[in-house]
């Protein structure tokens, strides 16, 4: 399958990276004096594709002890497992923020560098969901899906934004910094404190509050894990509207319809509103299959900012379709056909049944979902190497022999 035609790869000759950083952390603390140390550590022949993929590994190392220890994502692990969950996310942070450093050092900074950073961010945003959930042991439920459905909300936001700004905007408050930042700290702290059974207590008084009369009993009594749902709605309600408005001002300034962008988050919230009615029909899936259903609802949304990526590269129009929220549309249409020859006396017959059978298809989901989303990043990083006459992972035409050249 081709996914990038002819004539969208021309437009990316008038590349040209855009970028806002409005974190104080990343610019008083971070570049000064950690990300432009690490730097130097970097050999030139390394191309930063490599960086970001190494990085990468740390995450991959992660998943792995934690379906060892704990894959039902509410079993407390040994501390050096959370331990090594916080270091590993925070090399991730490192090598994915100085992988464009290495591109302007080594001159090989282009559009495959950020649609290569911005893929492998998207498949990190939903498997941190489960690295975080374990180490809250929020387990299999409702509180594991509302945590993927903020983190997933938020990553496809900020591409829309970017893709209609023109220009990646991160806030004073983004994932990328103070999010990941935050989740460090959390699995620091659940290593200090032996396990995630730490998090299950009342907040307010672990942390040594007294109870005031005019506080809520409930407000005075709910764990850590609930006030990390308040603070995060919080949060991604404040960057939702911030990047609504970004959109719409900058529409807005290049003459065309504010309002129209909207319809961009149309497909999220047609995907979710699939998720949501599935996991409520199949409460098997919820409660004992979360773990490979989070992984395939996680490629989803990566192959959906995949897409608005690539299509912000090459100048095309926005990417309203998603074949990968089919089968869940499907699923979803079959499973209300007996509910509703009980309710009212007219329906269908389910042809994918309960149990065994919709743990079957969405295991079948998933496979589907690694292919089509493999197949495009295949295609997509052969096609733009083989026009702009790069590599992908490692570097071609080194600075070096362009200035013997000249």
């Amino acid at each position: 399958m081709v996914y990038i035609r002819q004539k969208q790869l021309e437009k990316l000759k008038e590349y040209k990276y855009s970028a806002v950083d409005r974190s104080l952390l990343s610019q008083y603390v971070l570049k000064p004096y950690w990300w432009s140390q690490v730097i130097k550590l970097f050999p030139l022949s390394m191309a930063p594709n490599a960086i970001t993929l190494s990085g990468f590994g740390f995450v991959i190392a992660n998943i792995l002890t934690m379906l060892y220890y704990t894959p039902t994502l509410d079993q407390d692990c040994p501390s050096w497992v959370y331990a090594s969950w916080s270091i590993g996310l925070f090399l991730y942070q490192t090598f994915d923020a100085i992988d464009g450093s290495q591109a302007r050092r080594t001159k090989q900074s282009g559009p495959l560098g950020e649609l290569f950073d911005h893929g492998v961010d998207a498949l990190n945003t939903s498997l941190e969901v489960l690295l975080f959930a374990a180490a809250m042991n929020f387990g299999h439920g409702w509180r594991t899906v509302i945590v993927l459905f903020g983190s997933l909300l938020t990553f496809y936001v900020q591409t829309w934004d970017e893709y209609h700004t023109k220009t990646l905007t991160l806030g004073v408050v983004s994932g990328p910094v103070e999010g990941i930042l935050a989740l460090v700290a959390v699995y620091a702290v659940t290593a200090y404190m032996g396990g995630g059974s730490y998090w299950q207590q009342p907040m307010l008084p672990a942390l040594g509050l007294p109870y005031i009369s005019f506080i809520p009993k409930a407000f005075y009594r709910m764990d850590f894990g609930d006030f990390y749902m308040v603070y995060g709605t919080l949060v991604l309600g404040f960057n939702t509207v911030e990047s609504a408005r970004n959109v719409m001002k900058s529409r807005k300034e290049r003459g065309e319809e504010p309002t129209e962008a909207l319809l961009g988050l149309l497909p999220f919230a047609g995907t979710w509103a699939c998720i949501v009615s599935y996991l409520y029909l199949h409460p098997e899936i919820l409660h004992a299959h979360i773990v490979p259903f989070v992984f395939f609802v996680g490629l989803i949304n990566a192959y959906s900012v995949g897409q608005m990526i690539t299509a912000h590269l090459t100048k095309s129009s926005f990417p309203f379709q998603n074949i990968l929220a089919l089968p869940l549309l499907y699923a979803v249409i079959d499973s209300l056909g007996p509910i509703l020859e009980d309710k009212i006396g007219f329906g269908w017959p389910s042809a994918l049944g309960n149990g065994v059978y919709q743990v079957a298809f969405m295991f079948s989901c998933l496979g589907l979902a690694i292919g089509v989303y493999g197949s495009f990043v295949v295609d997509v990083i052969v096609s733009i190497c083989d026009y702009l006459d790069i590599w992908c992972l490692t570097i071609k035409h080194p600075a070096m022999e362009e200035k013997k050249a000249q």
